[in-house]
């Protein structure tokens, strides 16, 4: 499976969602930086991109992704509870165990955001996602951090894995500001 069914289906609200506006935030680059690491483009459709870091072009291998995902008709605190929705719900469908939902409700000068993390068991791989929305210069955005463990018994290395690194990748994601955007059209 080179590319989760998530993805595939997060691609496809995306596409849905985001038909018509243009999204007013700069798009990101070729290369972004995150929690130290570099990461480059490796894929570009509709208003989603996908990065890993160097040694990791191989999308059917990558270990760890950052996604990019645009909404640009999410305009609204209510539009952007929507997506929320929507992608949880795409995440639950697709088979995800859900590890942690936060909702951070607007506060002045700061709008909501949505943080949500899970972990998609298939039989050659688990892949743990740690997903934040939120509002970005008027329109919704989502990073989603994403780490690949392959073979068919390894629950007990990711969930090693999260225990060790999940905190600290939340505050990251959490943190990371401002949250670059994958455009819009």
């Amino acid at each position: 499976m080179r590319i989760i069914r998530a993805w595939l289906a997060l691609a496809f609200v995306a596409s849905m969602t985001c038909i018509a506006s243009a999204a007013h935030a700069a798009p990101a680059g070729k290369t972004l930086t995150f929690d130290g690491v570099d990461f480059f483009q490796r894929d570009a459709t509709g208003n989603r991109l996908e990065y890993t870091p160097k040694g990791e072009d191989d999308l059917s291998t990558w270990r760890t992704m950052i996604t990019l995902v645009r909404y640009p008709d999410a305009t609204t605190a209510d539009g952007l509870a929507s997506i929320a929705d929507s992608v949880l719900g795409l995440y639950k469908q697709n088979g995800a165990l859900i590890l942690k939902v936060n909702a951070v409700p607007a506060a002045r000068g700061k709008p909501a955001e949505y943080f949500i993390s899970v972990a998609f068991p298939t039989r050659d791989f688990i892949e743990a996602v740690f997903t934040r929305i939120a509002l970005v210069d008027g329109a919704g955005a989502g990073a989603i951090y994403s780490h690949r463990e392959y073979g068919r018994a390894v629950g007990n290395e990711v969930s090693a894995w999260i225990e060790k690194n999940g905190p600290a990748k939340e505050r990251a994601l959490r943190q990371w500001n401002p949250l670059p955007t994958a455009g819009g059209k």
